[in-house]
């Protein structure tokens, strides 16, 4: 990546062990794709009062965008079932997998 990956925390507390999390996804992304030139991740809890990742309740946002020659791909995973993303590590698995898709489609297109 030509821009260092940027993470943000909205409404939560920063958390080391997602942040790793996240760089690990983000490493993965770009073995299938190595024209990934800025990656942005936002994790996001609506409610302001909530501030600890060991709470219950409320579902994480995660927004992903990756910029790549041409494009940008964005995934923003707002899941219809709020209790489906209460876990941090789902709402993570999910929105990166929604990525990695994305990614795979991109380089598929780029060879071409």
């Amino acid at each position: 990546m030509q821009i260092p990956l940027q993470i943000a925390f909205h409404g939560l507390d920063h958390s080391e062990a997602v942040e790793q999390r996240i760089r690990e996804k983000v490493d993965k992304l770009e073995q299938f794709c190595d024209r990934i030139t800025s990656c942005r991740v936002v994790v996001e809890v609506h409610h302001r009062n909530v501030s600890s990742l060991h709470r219950k309740g409320e579902p994480y946002h995660i927004s992903i965008t990756c910029k790549v020659p041409g494009d940008d791909l964005v995934v923003k995973r707002d899941p219809k079932d709020p209790k489906a993303h209460e876990d941090i590590n789902v709402a993570l698995r999910d929105a990166f997998a929604a990525m990695e898709r994305q990614v795979k489609d991109y380089a598929t297109r780029a060879k071409v």
